[in-house]
């Protein structure tokens, strides 16, 4: 019923430094989050995947509990467990999914613009994936709204990019989608985000070899 309810990644990027940021420890926490996130879902075999995102599942809600007001901790808490959801499928993992759309829309509302608007981008994927009513909560315009705010905020993101790509090849607009998974393909580089990077890249190509040529 749901397929790979992927996530996002991004980098954080703030113009001041409010009074909840993270400090050393907690960008730690964070980035070994990341990082455990791309290698479950990029090199961890499938069968196995549900059961190491159970473990990391808890590790980000623990994050959550120690920095209850860091936007980045729910962002990521909202994608693990979106991850876990997409891994595990069918009916038993709709909890999961609602459980990660309360983790994002609790980053919006302390910090929208948090990991380059990375809420919205997950938030707006959860929403064109996930069964409509009255099965769950998905929604294609409501998606569509999400996602266009996320490449307000990150126009030129890998991750803002392909989700919308997805989004308009969902949505019946192949060259619309095209593009956009195009300039996601040439995205600037994350530094730390490598395995991240080149597993979205594969995502990419393998969205627009579905989608053919023009």
């Amino acid at each position: 019923m749901m397929n790979k309810l992927i996530g996002i990644l991004g980098l954080f990027l703030i113009l001041s430094i409010p009074a909840w940021a993270l400090d050393d420890t907690g960008n730690q926490r964070l980035a070994a989050i990341q990082q455990r996130w791309a290698e479950i879902q990029y090199q961890v075999m499938e069968q196995q995947r549900a059961a190491e995102f159970e473990k990391l599942a808890a590790q980000s809600g623990a994050f959550t509990r120690s920095a209850p007001n860091s936007a980045e901790a729910w962002i990521w808490h909202g994608i693990v467990t979106s991850s876990w959801a997409g891994a595990e499928g069918g009916l038993g993992a709709l909890g999961k999914v609602k459980d990660a759309r309360d983790a994002l829309e609790r980053a919006i509302q302390l910090d929208p613009n948090a990991l380059q608007g990375s809420a919205y981008t997950s938030l707006g994927a959860l929403y064109d994936r996930v069964p409509g009513w009255p099965v769950s909560f998905g929604d294609e315009d409501k998606a569509d709204q999400l996602l266009r705010k996320a490449l307000e905020i990150n126009p030129a993101g890998i991750d803002s990019l392909y989700f919308w790509g997805d989004h308009l090849y969902r949505q019946g607009h192949p060259q619309q989608a095209r593009e956009a998974l195009l300039k996601a393909r040439t995205a600037a580089p994350r530094p730390g985000r490598e395995l991240a990077d080149q597993g979205r890249r594969r995502e990419i190509d393998a969205l627009l070899q579905e989608i053919g040529n023009p």
